[in-house]
């Protein structure tokens, strides 16, 4: 892997920046490479849209902004209509199947998951969404290894929470895992 470019995109109180900064972390702590996360929010915090930008690379990175993403995590209606069009041909595209119903053809991998659904047919618990999203994400791209998130989901979450997210990173990994990159 040379360079990942990657997008997180979705609604305030979703997870998206917290599920980006677990993912730069595990890159740079847990796997020595270099990464950037830039993030860009909505005019409301809960509700408003989210973004964030991050870039991977086992170079340097000289510019932090993410214009083609190879790969583009749309968790709502509004951030796949928004954000669709700017995949990299041939990347990835990652929907969650009760947020976003796909209507547009791109030139792209579109995976759409049932993510939501099971974390609450599994688990009970919405706020753990965001990490069963990047669970399936790992497994699709392996864009770092599951032991470095998991590496970085411990230092990020609170210690009572540890192992719901560690439940909820394992489900995304298994409903991702029939696909690749």
């Amino acid at each position: 892997m040379s360079r990942v470019r990657l997008v997180f995109t979705g609604s305030g109180g979703q997870g998206v920046i917290t599920a980006a900064i677990i993912l730069a972390e595990a890159a740079v702590i847990h796997e020595g490479m270099n990464a950037t996360q830039s993030q860009s929010y909505g005019a409301a915090a809960r509700g408003g849209s989210t973004r964030s930008d991050i870039i991977i690379s086992d170079k340097e990175i000289d510019f932090p902004e993410v214009t083609q993403p190879n790969v583009l995590v749309c968790l709502t209606q509004e951030s796949y209509n928004s954000y669709s069009s700017i995949i990299r041909p041939g990347g990835i595209l990652l929907t969650d199947s009760r947020y976003v119903q796909i209507t547009r053809k791109v030139d792209a991998k579109q995976i759409q998951l049932a993510m939501y659904e099971k974390v609450m047919e599994i688990i009970g618990k919405p706020v753990v969404f965001n990490i069963c999203v990047l669970g399936a994400l790992i497994s699709i791209t392996e864009v770092v290894k599951p032991k470095a998130v998991l590496a970085a989901i411990v230092s990020k979450v609170p210690k009572d929470f540890i192992e719901l997210n560690t439940q909820a990173f394992e489900l995304g990994m298994e409903l991702g895992a029939d696909f690749s990159w």
